[in-house]
């Protein structure tokens, strides 16, 4: 399934919820909602996703937005879990990456997120892949990261293809609502209207994601 923008968005595909109870797309009819897609071990995610989606949240909530915050594992497995997403929501305790260069910034407050998340924090449903790694399967990710591909000079494009198949063949698990919604990082958002219409899919900081919000309120 591919998802298209100015159609029905489908569902996020979550494993569980860690704070708030299971809410989907069809229980939110009628309001505006932005889903904030992060990886625990993302330096970004803390620095500028989380935060902004915490402003929002607090700016909008009461004219209609409704910000679901998704955990989701693309790399390192091993830190982007379960138990550090529990971790962060109960107690604020960020870890690697995230962790060292929020202690490098100076935002963190007796070593934790200076920000307590207010909204619902889901995991993304994570399961383990074992399809083989094709020239198909490689030239096809390779075009959904980058649509002008076969534009590009002939050792750009073969230096693309080298980094997806070094990528596809260390990704030993698949994170469903990831791959479902063509995300290509995080931090990265998901914009939902009062009618359930996917209006956008964005990755790292987006300059009109407010004015968005606002159009869609209105």
């Amino acid at each position: 399934m591919t998802v298209i923008i100015n159609k029905q968005a489908p569902e996020l595909l979550v494993a569980t919820w860690v704070q708030g109870r299971p809410v989907t797309f069809a229980d939110l009819t009628g309001k505006v909602v932005l889903v904030e897609v992060f990886q625990l071990n993302c330096p970004g995610c803390f620095l500028q996703g989380l935060p902004e989606a915490i402003r929002l949240h607090d700016r909008y909530v009461d004219q209609g937005l409704v910000v679901l915050g998704l955990a989701t594992a693309f790399e390192d497995y091993d830190k982007n879990t379960l138990e550090n997403l529990k971790a962060l929501v109960e107690s604020g305790t960020v870890i690697g990456e995230s962790l060292k260069m929020l202690d490098q910034h100076g935002e963190l407050v007796d070593g934790k997120f200076r920000w307590k998340i207010p909204f619902p924090v889901g995991m993304d449903e994570v399961t383990v892949n074992d399809e083989p790694v094709t020239e198909e399967k490689i030239q096809e990710y390779a075009e959904r990261l980058h649509p002008d591909l076969s534009q590009r000079r002939a050792e750009e494009q073969g230096y693309i293809l080298k980094m997806v198949e070094q990528y596809l063949r260390q990704k030993t698990m698949t994170a469903q609502t990831f791959e479902l919604y063509g995300l290509k990082g995080t931090p990265s958002s998901i914009l939902v209207d009062r009618e359930g219409i996917l209006r956008d899919v964005s990755f790292g900081p987006q300059a009109d994601l407010e004015q968005l919000i606002q159009k869609y309120l209105a």
